[in-house]
């Protein structure tokens, strides 16, 4: 593609990206209350309804000054931010991984895991809603590579249960105080999604992720000792996803494997 070819392909992969952000964050606010998601915005401090011109993803905000212009209640920074992210997400994912279907899949399995992120660090809960996604997602997948060769269903298959199923046991073991019920389900959807070499590797991911990240959070902002792993578990789950194969290449060179 040409130059200005590519900027029009890229800018339009972001702006969709924040579109279905905003979105996302309508998820992010009513999911954990049950609130459908159907009727229109409105404020959250007077309750006026949102009009076309306050719901532009991004623009809106920086326009308003992050207020309401009805009541002139400060705006969250979450609904620009999470529109930003997921933008940013879609492009950077099309860049590195081509411009093909299982991109498609993977801008929407980031999606969702935003939404998993955000609502389990605020809740130490992830919605049954978007793992059944997920779940929806890695069909999908299978289904994608199945046309290419069947033999990449066991792949599939095998990352369904290998990490869930070590996890499972380790939730009624424990009984739930050493992992959640979601994050049981969020690696069994996603490991149905990227199979069972990267869902194991997503799993070391994030929990060395959650390691480092919270340990420095504790340090610094005096963050609780209760760790939400659905943040490092998603953000492990997408890095796998995009360079696992890099990953165990590089792996296996320095081990004279390759």
């Amino acid at each position: 593609m040409s130059a200005l070819v590519t900027l029009l392909f890229y800018s339009s992969i972001f702006l969709y990206g924040i579109v279905i952000g905003s979105f996302l964050n309508v998820c992010i606010l009513r999911i954990p209350t049950k609130e459908s998601l159907m009727p229109g915005s409105h404020c959250m401090a007077c309750g006026s309804r949102l009009r076309w011109q306050d719901l532009i993803p991004v623009f809106s905000y920086l326009l308003l000054k992050g207020r309401c212009r009805y009541c002139g209640a400060k705006i969250s920074a979450q609904y620009p931010l999470v529109e930003a992210a997921n933008g940013a997400l879609y492009v950077f994912i099309f860049l590195v991984n081509g411009v093909n279907l299982k991109s498609v899949l993977f801008c929407l399995m980031a999606s969702v895991l935003l939404v998993i992120s955000v609502i389990d660090e605020r809740t130490y809960e992830i919605p049954i809603s978007c793992n059944v996604v997920l779940l929806m997602l890695g069909i999908a997948a299978c289904v994608l590579d199945v046309m290419q060769n069947v033999a990449l269903l066991t792949g599939h298959l095998l990352g369904l249960v290998s990490v869930s199923m070590a996890l499972y046991l380790l939730y009624r073991i424990s009984g739930g105080r050493a992992i959640g019920g979601g994050d049981v389900k969020l690696m069994a959807a996603a490991g149905l999604i990227v199979g069972v070499r990267d869902i194991v590797l997503a799993f070391f991911l994030g929990c060395i992720l959650g390691s480092v990240i919270h340990l420095a959070r504790m340090k610094i902002s005096g963050a609780e000792r209760m760790l939400a792993m659905g943040p490092y578990l998603s953000a492990g789950i997408l890095i796998a996803a995009l360079f696992g194969e890099r990953m165990f290449g590089w792996y296996f060179g320095m081990l004279g494997l390759s």
